[in-house]
């Protein structure tokens, strides 16, 4: 069950890539403990909005933001703010697995050994225990040394997931963590997700409403008006996916079923 009291807060938050506007007046609420959806439909600006949350934009020129990202009540643009700690607190899983040209093991460590020195022990402890807790480790662990590449594309996305798990971060952000999985990895990553959300935040993107209506417990429904992202409604995942109040959610829904 989520907490009422929110760990990520935007304030206005805006994007801009240039001179054109991304996004725009973006508040939205997400609490402890939830799966925190994201919809709307291709080039609303969702992705664009997830990687806010971590600063991850900063990494792309030309990109600036306006207004305000909280994280704990503090802004995650505050001078003081250690941006690779932050995103270790915040991690984050794409579309496409991303997997490092090493072994299993390592792929799991790799963030996690650039955050505090750990010895021999330590790192073997954290890995099983990270890909126990991504579901991994009955399939991988005779085989730690072998290179990730070796896996089939759903296990490298649950590795994906052990590597992000390993760095102990209080929210993971997932960018259509499932679209180019086949159905059996998506139901296994569903499954996880419906799990760690009982010790970890998750803030999703998916175009999947059958997902959404599944994993959810909030929603907010991102779309373009005049060309620019914003959120045009917001609120508990029923609610919205059985009754919404915006015109612009219930052209959507009818369009997507």
């Amino acid at each position: 069950m989520s907490d009422s009291k929110p760990i990520i807060e935007t304030r206005n938050l805006g994007v801009r890539a240039g001179s054109r506007n991304i996004l725009r007046n973006v508040n939205l609420t997400i609490s402890r403990g939830e799966v925190f959806g994201l919809i709307g439909p291709s080039g609303a600006g969702k992705s664009t909005l997830l990687r806010c949350f971590n600063r991850l934009n900063d990494l792309v020129p030309d990109l600036t933001s306006t207004g305000d990202v909280m994280f704990h009540s503090e802004s995650i643009y505050a001078q003081s703010v250690d941006v690779n700690g932050l995103r270790a607190r915040i991690g984050m899983l794409f579309q496409q697995p991303v997997i490092f040209p090493a072994s299993i093991r390592e792929n799991v460590l790799f963030g996690a050994k650039r955050l505090k020195p750990m010895s021999p022990q330590e790192q073997t402890t954290l890995v099983e225990a990270s890909l126990r807790e991504a579901a991994l480790w009955d399939e991988v662990k005779d085989r730690l040394k072998q290179p990730a590449t070796n896996l089939s594309v759903g296990q490298q996305q649950r590795l994906c997931l052990a590597r992000t798990l390993a760095m102990q971060p209080e929210v993971i952000l997932m960018d259509e963590p499932t679209s180019a999985l086949d159905p059996r990895s998506t139901e296994a990553i569903e499954e996880l997700l419906l799990w760690l959300k009982s010790h970890i935040t998750i803030v999703i993107v998916t175009h999947n409403l059958a997902q959404a209506a599944k994993i959810t417990d909030n929603i907010a429904f991102v779309c373009t008006n005049d060309g620019v992202g914003e959120v045009a409604e917001q609120g508990p995942r029923d609610k919205l996916l059985s009754n919404p109040e915006s015109t612009a959610l219930a052209d959507y829904l009818n369009l997507r079923l």
